[in-house]
């Protein structure tokens, strides 16, 4: 049963582009299934009836999986059970007459201007490489909007600060030239011209990496998590997630005038619908309104602002 499973995620990360942390949700997915399916002496796929995928959602929910755990879990199974079908490896798809549940979605969270300011100056409280490094990432993620997988996966090679852009690769390949605006550029300057030296002499190794970590190595988005977290506490933003950046980004972008198709443009949004929900977001709304109260003169907490101005004034980047 695992050589099928294999040969699954194989596809949809070579035919369908899946990225490597969603390949990893479904082995984990997927895994849960064969494991239920062998406590029910079900030994090959084409055994597995109707009956039997109803049991594991009804399993999921009898553990008490949060609802989208459990919707996300049906998707997995329902795909591989699909692909089984298309390429004749079992003679019926046994989820055909199961429904994915529902689940309601909720808007995501974004933290004001004023937090973000406040988040954004504490490691410049140390003068160590791991300070300015951090106040680097941080600029970076906030002035682009970038995924936590795609800030760590960054190289040297895909930042151009004369040109003031960053390049990344996204999700199905897709990659995208970001403007990243002066204070980030300032901050990666600073972190490259000494942080980053004196980490990479604590691996004894070169490295393309741009993001290192004390011992000298590419940052992980694990590693990256903590320390936000502890950052975060500082300031009590105790539920504050790396994508709570992502949010605010987009957020504050429309709430100053950008354009709905640049920002989705500026995420990486495979379709629009996707980034239609942040227009709906409190603080969107609240700066909007701000904005068209205020005459044109510059807002009175600055550089975030003229970096927001940067982003929706410059010209569309070449995708």
């Amino acid at each position: 049963m695992q050589e099928h499973v294999d040969t699954f995620l194989a596809y949809m990360a070579g035919e369908r582009g899946m990225s490597a942390n969603t390949t990893t949700a479904y082995r984990t997915d997927l895994d849960q299934l064969c494991g239920y399916l062998r406590a029910q002496e079900i030994e090959d796929w084409q055994s597995v009836t109707h009956d039997h995928v109803l049991g594991f959602v009804l399993f999921l929910r009898e553990r008490r999986y949060a609802p989208s755990t459990v919707a996300r879990r049906t998707a997995a199974v329902k795909s591989f059970f699909g692909f089984l079908t298309s390429q004749q490896l079992i003679a019926r798809d046994p989820t055909e007459q199961i429904d994915s549940p529902k689940v309601d979605r909720y808007p995501p969270r974004a933290i004001s201007q004023h937090q973000v300011d406040e988040l954004l100056e504490l490691p410049l409280r140390s003068s160590s490489p791991e300070g300015l490094r951090d106040k680097a990432m941080l600029e970076l993620l906030y002035a682009t909007g970038l995924r936590v997988s795609e800030l760590v996966a960054l190289d040297l090679t895909d930042v151009a600060l004369e040109q003031g852009t960053v390049r990344c690769t996204g999700r199905a390949g897709r990659e995208r030239v970001l403007p990243i605006g002066d204070t980030a550029v300032t901050a990666l300057e600073e972190y490259l011209v000494t942080a980053r030296t004196q980490l990479v002499r604590n691996s004894g190794q070169q490295t393309e990496a741009l993001f290192l970590n004390h011992r000298g190595k590419r940052l992980t988005r694990q590693g990256f998590w903590l320390i936000l977290k502890g950052y975060a506490e500082e300031v009590g933003l105790h539920d504050l997630t790396p994508h709570t950046l992502r949010h605010s980004f987009a957020a504050h972008l429309l709430g100053n005038g950008a354009e709905l198709r640049e920002v989705q443009e500026r995420l990486g949004h495979a379709s629009l619908s996707t980034t239609q929900i942040y227009a709906q977001l409190p603080d969107t709304q609240a700066t909007a309104r701000r904005a068209a109260a205020e005459d044109a003169s510059p807002p009175r907490n600055g550089r975030h602002h003229a970096v927001y101005h940067q982003l929706v004034t410059e010209p569309q980047p070449e995708q």
